[in-house]
């Protein structure tokens, strides 16, 4: 993997830029620029065939300084320690920008969850969990959904995890479905959040969003609602998506339940009635006011970024800017709102979901809403006006408000000075 390509590495960069700025000590930036514990396990599973496959599988808690580790699972093809690094380290700086007491984790399994059956699966989750129980814990780690997890695999494990321990923890986990001591409003929280956090700078930037166009590269969880929650709340017309077969392009907008229907059918939102067909690659590009990257790590690059002619990108993905592509966009003009401010409401409503837990009361959406909103304002108002008085970048200033709050708990722990 390249020096660019390299998510960890990336992650590095944008901390030492931060420290830089901070005025940190050797010591302290040495600390923040690697995890605190990390792990790495084989998990052998027998597959229905009746074969043993051994899938490789990660649990990394990167900084517990400010609370436990929170962080989500990822079952993906392509997931690496690296990844889960890089992942991790954006956790413990989301959970400090939006100022929530947690620290940051990640955990993962390399595996392709799109070619195993639904008992593989939960065989598979069961395993992990099972893997990683003497690890985390309601006041040690907490995990919950990430890419290809679902909130039925949140609800496999943390069965698991009552079985060995022989305790009712709904805590253990979040992301639970509704029925099982999961919260209201889990389910849009990322994108939700993220659009609180567009509606938002535009109010910064005198910006009416009406009508405005917006495109969406990845349709998962996050791109999906976005879709939705981009025109109810916002009044964006939405232009292009796409998911990992391609994208489709309607100047006149996409309906966000069509685009549903049409995927639910094909798997794709390829091939939508009424659209053209565009590359990822393309939809990246196109002249939108908003751009919304939903998918996976550095697709925004030194590259591609001086072609580029959206507004504002809202970063519901992790990772998908490069430094380089960073400084670019921003000296073209381009609000960029980084990741682990703009995808913040995933964790928000996390946190949400266990003080629920903790409390043994659960709160009407509304009031799930309410707080969520609350909370994402509050973090982009913080880094826009350290970003204004600076004149800098909304994901430098995003860090220097994050780090300078882990760094203090560290040296109040006194475990660096």
């Amino acid at each position: 993997m390249s020096h660019q390509a390299n998510p960890f590495e990336t992650a590095q960069r944008q901390l030492d830029q931060a420290a830089e700025l901070l005025g940190l000590s050797p010591g302290m930036r040495e600390f923040l620029r690697v995890p605190m514990r990390e792990h790495q396990f084989s998990i052998p599973l027998q597959m229905d065939s009746g074969e043993y496959q051994v899938f490789t599988g990660y649990r990394v808690q990167y900084n517990l300084a400010r609370g436990p580790g929170k962080g989500g699972i990822r079952f993906h093809p392509e997931e690496t320690v690296d990844t889960v690094r890089a992942l991790a380290a954006w956790m413990t700086w989301k959970t400090s920008v939006v100022d929530i007491p947690l620290g940051g984790g990640k955990g993962g399994v390399t595996c392709d969850p799109k070619n195993m059956s639904l008992s593989e699966l939960e065989r598979l989750s069961r395993a992990y969990m099972r893997a990683v129980a003497h690890l985390i814990g309601p006041d040690r780690d907490i995990p919950a959904p990430d890419v290809y997890t679902t909130p039925q695999i949140m609800a496999w494990m943390m069965d698991e995890y009552e079985m060995i321990t022989g305790k009712h923890q709904p805590g253990i986990i979040t992301g639970k479905p509704v029925s099982l001591f999961g919260s209201l409003g889990r389910h849009d929280a990322t994108a939700r959040g993220g659009v609180y956090v567009v509606r938002e700078a535009a109010k910064a930037m005198g910006m009416n969003l009406q009508d405005k166009t917006a495109a969406i590269q990845g349709y998962g969880n996050a791109g999906s609602h976005a879709h939705r929650l981009g025109g109810d709340l916002l009044g964006l017309r939405v232009v292009a998506v796409s998911d990992s077969r391609g994208g489709v392009y309607s100047e006149h907008g996409i309906d966000p339940e069509a685009v549903a229907d049409h995927k639910a059918k094909t798997g794709s939102v390829v091939g939508l009635p009424g659209t053209d067909t565009i590359t990822n690659e393309e939809l990246l590009e196109l002249p939108v006011t908003v751009l919304f990257p939903s998918a996976l790590e550095n697709v925004i690059t030194e590259s591609n970024a001086p072609r580029m002619q959206a507004q504002v990108v809202a970063e519901l993905a992790n990772g998908p800017t490069t430094p380089e592509a960073d400084d670019i966009l921003f000296d073209k003009g381009v609000t960029l709102l980084p990741d682990f401010l703009c995808n913040a409401g995933g964790v928000t409503v996390s946190y949400l979901e266990q003080v629920q837990n903790a409390s043994n009361h659960y709160w009407p959406l509304e009031q799930v809403y309410q707080n969520l909103d609350a909370t994402m304002s509050r973090a982009y108002h913080a880094v826009h006006k350290l970003a204004s008085e600076r004149q800098i970048h909304h994901r430098l200033a995003a860090y220097l408000v994050a780090v300078a709050r882990v760094a203090e708990a560290v040296t109040v722990r006194g475990w660096v000075k």
